[in-house]
């Protein structure tokens, strides 16, 4: 057993950290919204889309999807590495590793062979109109390694194999270090923006690794965060976050939201130059957008925290539920948004107002059917 010294202050008793099991869940509303906002208008690719073209919708959509795309994958990568050490240090190397295969390498598969195919002939069959049985479709099908939404996961097995190794031939991290200091998060952010831009020149957002899925535009970001959050463990950081650094941060998030963003607009339209110039090649617009969205990122991140530990620790029933159905609802979700959008494709009103609709209702009914599926014996092992 290793000794108490090695226990992050972190993995304390559940009433203290009830905040980061409510946190899990809003990220998976997010995420659920994120991709029924690109269903409906935002820019992105999903596996069936109905755009609307309300400039006035549009808009809207492209912040929504813009400010969540900065920080809310980042999010579950810190969130998912707090608990890896003590997990670790708990079962061992060989132990551990065989949980990690289980809990992640069984969804991975299942998506790929299962899920997926499905989640392709839905629309194919119902929205394209193909008078095709799924057997046929089968048949004709070859992306057999596609991960999906789960390309996190992925993504999550592969650093946390990483950290096995480092730990194995390294050994435990012996460097203390203190929380770092809004000022310090901002200029790590900054970093993280200049090495983001740098990596969009080779791979620009929107470039996709497959079969694997990773838009390896974005993987600066969720590499820091993930070890941020083994050294926020080790260092017990969350103890000493305070209220008061949530609400800075907060006020810098939303300045750079509700006055950072538009001015993109604004000088788009005065330079009039490409859009796709904010997410590729050398340009400077590209530099200016990846520090704005790594200074969105980690300025909302640290307000969730802060303010999450201040007001939203207290125990509740239903919410501590949610939260242990949201690694199946972040499996299956798509296959509520597919269906759910392929079923009210012929409703005659604009896609805009068909978000109000679908939205929520792909919310809810996402989670009844984790709720449900975590129940299932054997099922609820691995998810």
């Amino acid at each position: 057993m290793p000794n108490s010294e090695s226990q992050p202050a972190l993995i304390q008793p559940k009433a203290k950290i009830n905040y980061i099991d409510h946190l899990k869940v809003v990220l998976t509303v997010l995420v659920i919204m994120h991709h029924t906002f690109i269903t409906y208008g935002a820019p992105g690719g999903w596996y069936y889309a109905q755009k609307t073209t309300l400039t006035g919708a549009i808009i809207p959509m492209t912040v929504f999807v813009a400010v969540n795309q900065a920080f809310f994958m980042g999010f579950f990568f810190f969130l998912s590495a707090l608990f890896i050490p003590s997990s670790y240090d708990k079962k061992g190397p060989v132990k551990f590793v065989t949980d990690r295969l289980i809990r992640l390498g069984i969804p991975l598969v299942f998506y790929s062979l299962v899920l997926s195919p499905m989640l392709s002939y839905i629309p194919y069959k119902w929205a394209d109109g193909h008078d095709i049985t799924y057997l046929q479709y089968l048949g004709g099908f070859h992306p057999w390694i596609d991960f999906g939404v789960l390309w996190f996961v992925a993504a999550l097995l592969i650093f946390t194999l990483i950290y096995v190794f480092y730990r194995m031939v390294v050994g435990r991290l012996k460097t203390v270090i203190a929380l770092p200091s809004v000022t310090a998060i901002l200029f790590f952010a900054i970093g993280i923006g200049f090495i983001s831009y740098v990596v969009r020149i080779v791979f620009p957002v929107g470039w996709v690794l497959k079969p694997l899925g990773f838009q390896l535009g974005y993987f600066p970001q969720y590499i820091a965060l993930f070890i941020l959050g083994l050294v926020a463990s080790k260092n017990k950081w969350l103890d000493s976050a305070d209220y008061k650094m949530g609400k800075r941060t907060r006020a810098i998030a939303l300045c750079l939201v509700l006055i950072g963003f538009p001015l993109f607009f604004v000088v788009q339209k005065i330079l009039d130059f490409p859009i796709a110039w904010f997410n590729t090649g050398t340009h400077w617009q590209s530099l200016w957008y990846a520090v704005w969205e790594q200074l969105v990122g980690f300025s909302i991140i640290t307000a969730l925290l802060c303010i999450g530990k201040h007001s939203w620790n207290k125990p509740s029933a239903f919410l501590s539920k949610l939260s242990r159905s949201t690694f199946a609802v972040y499996i299956f979700h798509p296959l509520v948004v597919i269906s759910l959008s392929v079923i009210v494709r012929n409703w005659a009103i604009d896609p805009a107002l068909k978000l109000l609709v679908i939205c929520p209702l792909a919310v809810g009914l996402s989670f009844l059917l984790g709720l449900v599926l975590v129940k299932i014996p054997g099922v609820n092992k691995i998810i």
